[in-house]
């Protein structure tokens, strides 16, 4: 599995959350079912955006590469997603991708001219079957560069000739640098060690004329299908506006979770649709994950106090109803990996352990599945843990205080301190078993 990432020359926004995010589930979910998942995605850390972007704030490229890589390896971690098996930066690839290019030429499929290379689209007969758009259609819907160099105004380019004080690697061609979409057919096969790809992945704005480029590119040269199966996500707005920096709704990683401290509600979200369909950000959709992960919460709470019984412990013996959610829950993720209908389980089955709560076999077994199902989709329950926040030391202290006040029938203590731990997002709860209590989400 190959997906393509991110191009570092700032930091990840949301939209680029969705795609990290909706693959890690995709590919946690093909090792659940029980395949052997190697998977691929790669950096692009040399590209226009960067070079304009380094002249801009008139620093060297390599280090704004430098930065912004680091600030992605910050956000995969804070959203609890795990590095891929491969993580190709395109520069440590070039070699690679000079023989490709070369090979290409050699088939007559690309042509130097003025020190660049083009590849020649109207000599790959399947171009435009991703897109399903004819060379036509393309030329007349597609604002193209023009250029006196090109063949045909649809050729793009393989390798770009240096301009002055740009960065550049010495070729067959003359010195200059590889265009974007030759990166990711050379990493994905030489990576996943293969000319044929299970699953190639991106967003869906990616497939004209990024993946149609990279089959053209992969085809031309191995004669073999590029890719089995295409998974592209829907792209994300904020308030059904485009995320953009001149509206001032561009949402980074970082500005989330500053804002509310939990990557988990950014998570959520994202599982409320699928994956292929668009999906509008706004802070009401936010508050509703916020209670929706909430509802969840307070049931895990109240299951680890249940202890587990002896059958449930040795055998796993889980009541027919739970077994039947699970199943349910894996046949929606089954259905292209349909994950409002895995959340519908993930509820049903949170209802039906509430009803049940007297039950202590049923709410066991319950918060045992519920957990997998929760794991399956990449949920934690965990927000992430700031300066201010009152330490567990400080809670059960204040809880031990509240007790007390409680025997000396002080109500208007206990009832202060209850406050006070509500107020530092800690609610509490009085059960038959003693006290309970959380961190409000």
């Amino acid at each position: 599995m190959y997906t393509c990432g991110v191009t570092v020359y700032d930091a990840c926004h949301i939209g680029h959350a969705r795609s990290l995010f909706i693959f890690d589930l995709i590919r946690r979910y093909l090792k659940f079912r029980g395949f052997k998942v190697s998977f691929a995605r790669n950096i692009t850390d040399i590209d226009d955006k960067i070079i304009n972007r380094a002249n801009e704030l008139n620093i060297n490229w390599k280090d704004l590469v430098a930065k912004y890589i680091a600030s992605y390896y910050q956000d995969l971690a804070s959203l609890g997603i795990e590095k891929a098996d491969f993580e190709p930066r395109a520069t440590e690839n070039i070699p690679e991708m000079i023989k490709y290019i070369e090979g290409l030429i050699q088939k007559g499929y690309a042509y130097e001219s003025g020190g660049d290379v083009y590849f020649n689209v109207r000599k790959f007969i399947g171009y435009g079957k991703l897109s399903g758009q004819s060379i036509d259609e393309m030329q007349k819907g597609v604002r193209i560069e023009p250029s006196g160099l090109k063949k045909d105004p649809l050729d793009f380019a393989l390798w770009k000739r240096s301009k002055e004080k740009e960065p550049s690697w010495p070729s067959s061609f003359g010195p200059g640098r590889p265009g974007w979409h030759i990166e990711c057919s050379v990493m994905s096969q030489k990576f996943l060690k293969t000319e044929t790809l299970d699953i190639h992945a991106g967003g869906r704005d990616l497939i004209f004329p990024h993946h149609e480029n990279e089959i053209a590119q992969a085809e031309a040269l191995t004669d073999k299908q590029f890719a089995k199966y295409w998974i592209h996500h829907g792209l994300l707005t904020i308030n059904t506006q485009k995320m953009s920096k001149s509206l001032g709704n561009f949402i980074t990683i970082k500005d989330f979770i500053a804002k509310y401290h939990n990557p988990e509600l950014l998570k959520f979200f994202f599982l409320s649709a699928h994956y292929a369909h668009p999906i509008d950000y706004n802070g009401a959709k936010i508050e509703e994950a916020k209670q929706a992960l909430q509802r969840i919460s307070i049931f895990m709470d109240k299951a680890k106090a249940v202890k587990l019984s002896l059958a449930l412990t040795l055998f796993k013996r889980h009541p027919q109803e739970v077994i039947q959610l699970k199943n349910k829950f894996i046949a929606s993720l089954d259905d292209d990996f349909n994950t409002p209908e895995a959340l519908a389980c993930v509820f049903d089955l949170v209802n039906l352990a509430n009803k049940n709560i007297g039950k202590a076999n049923f709410v066991s077994s319950a918060r045992i599945i519920l957990k997998e199902m929760l794991e399956i989709l990449g949920i934690t329950l965990k927000a992430v843990k700031i300066d201010s926040q009152i330490s567990e030391d400080e809670i059960k202290s204040k809880i031990h205080s509240r007790a007390d006040a409680k025997k000396s029938q002080d109500y208007a203590l206990a009832d202060k301190i209850r406050k006070e731990l509500e107020e530092q997002g800690v609610i509490l709860e009085d059960t038959k078993e003693g006290v309970t209590w959380r961190r409000r989400l």
